[in-house]
């Protein structure tokens, strides 16, 4: 039988939380599974990021930790404007959309989770699995911003598909969000 480490190792993910492991390691009885974590927790070969949540060494994923503290969530607003180039800010901080609103520390890093309605939450349109987490397309985060931040500052709006705004943003339900992009798209047609 395979070692209990090495199936870790061989998983692409770089975090796992308790029930990850328990699938990993085909282990149904809990006091086994949080004794063999404990073992390996006390003699460095896992390290344990919060409550239920461990990495496989100091080089995981820090977007993977971020999904894996309230589930469901994606990485959204902020850091995906950024990577869009839509906003200049830099932020350290990893914004999340998830059921709750929170600030989080942990491993090091600080995480930001953002309460977004079930029915868009849920919804996984405009959402890319990115390997071992999930994150929002720019469009998706664009219309995540202004639907909890409807007078937000976008530097660039270049990187806006305005079509597929327009088809994602009917899964929010909300006539004033429908209202603040067509505002949005108006001020950047007159820019141009």
């Amino acid at each position: 039988m395979e070692n209990a480490l090495v199936k870790l190792y061989k998983s692409s993910k770089t975090v796992f939380s308790t029930a990850d492991i328990a699938i990993l390691w085909e282990e149904t009885n809990i006091n086994n599974l949080k004794s063999k974590i404990s073992y390996y927790v006390k003699d460095g070969s896992l390290i344990r990021l919060r409550k239920g949540i461990f990495a496989k060494d100091k080089n995981y994923n820090p977007k993977e930790l971020a999904t894996s503290i309230y589930i469901p969530s994606y990485i959204s607003f902020e850091t995906i404007l950024r990577e869009a180039g839509m906003i200049f800010q830099h932020y350290d901080t990893i914004y999340i959309a998830s059921y709750k609103t929170q600030n989080v520390k942990s491993g090091g890093q600080s995480f930001n989770f953002r309460k977004i309605k079930d029915e868009v939450l849920y919804n996984t349109a405009g959402i890319l699995s990115n390997k071992n987490f999930s994150q929002a397309s720019p469009d998706r985060a664009f219309l995540d911003m202004i639907y909890l931040q409807p007078k937000y500052y976008f530097d660039n709006l270049d990187a806006v598909n305005w079509e597929k705004c327009l088809e994602l943003v009917k899964i929010y339900n909300n006539k004033q969000l429908i209202k603040r992009l067509s505002e949005y798209q108006k001020k950047y047609s007159d820019a141009k």
